[in-house]
């Protein structure tokens, strides 16, 4: 008699997460219901109405987790590298990393929907945004105190041109299936705010 591997409860919540980012970051969030992730999951849809009573909750609890990892990931990015232009260049790599996974940024996808989501949804992708624009701009104006990049404008002028720069990137190279098309894009976005010796 075949034994099926138990997981612990708790573990239910996080499949769920799993499969949802995924159908989000490539089918977009009205792309897919409650009975695609159950019939993946193998389980019914009351175990995820149980953990998520409704589809804006499961949105909420989706960006919550993935503005997580993000913040973590530019804590890392502070603490390992030593100069603006290498965090600028760590930070697109977060974003070609996830489109060669055959994704795009969760929060991007997102905001394409934007007028369709339940409203905690929205302030949440706006928080996201937020986050990055303020992270990009404290590293912009670094530099441009330091001398090692130019740009005209503030610096929260120019972070705002870098995400709206990346997520327009990824969403151009998706339909090429094509990670160089977006990372040529990145490195121009990037040579522009350099200062060459």
């Amino acid at each position: 008699m075949a034994t099926t591997r138990q997981r612990p409860a708790g573990d239910t919540a996080t499949r769920i997460l799993d499969v949802a980012e995924r159908l989000v970051q490539s089918r977009g969030f009205n792309g897919f219901s409650y009975a695609d992730i159950a019939a993946e999951l193998e389980i019914t849809t009351a175990s995820l109405h149980y953990h998520f009573p409704g589809k804006g909750e499961l949105g909420r609890a989706l960006i919550g987790r993935y503005a997580a990892r993000f913040s973590d990931a530019l804590d890392v990015i502070d603490d390992e590298l030593p100069d603006a232009l290498a965090k600028l260049v760590a930070y697109g790599n977060l974003y070609a990393a996830v489109l060669r996974e055959k994704r795009l940024c969760l929060c991007g996808m997102l905001a394409a929907e934007y007028h369709t989501l339940p409203e905690g949804m929205r302030e949440a992708v706006l928080a996201f945004f937020d986050t990055n624009e303020k992270w990009l701009a404290h590293v912009l104006r670094e530099g441009r105190e330091a001398g090692a990049l130019r740009f005209g404008g503030t610096p929260e002028g120019a972070a705002r041109m870098i995400v709206g720069g990346l997520e327009g990137a990824m969403l151009v190279a998706r339909p090429y299936d094509d990670v160089a098309r977006f990372e040529e894009v990145v490195q121009q976005l990037l040579g522009g705010l350099t200062i060459n010796v």
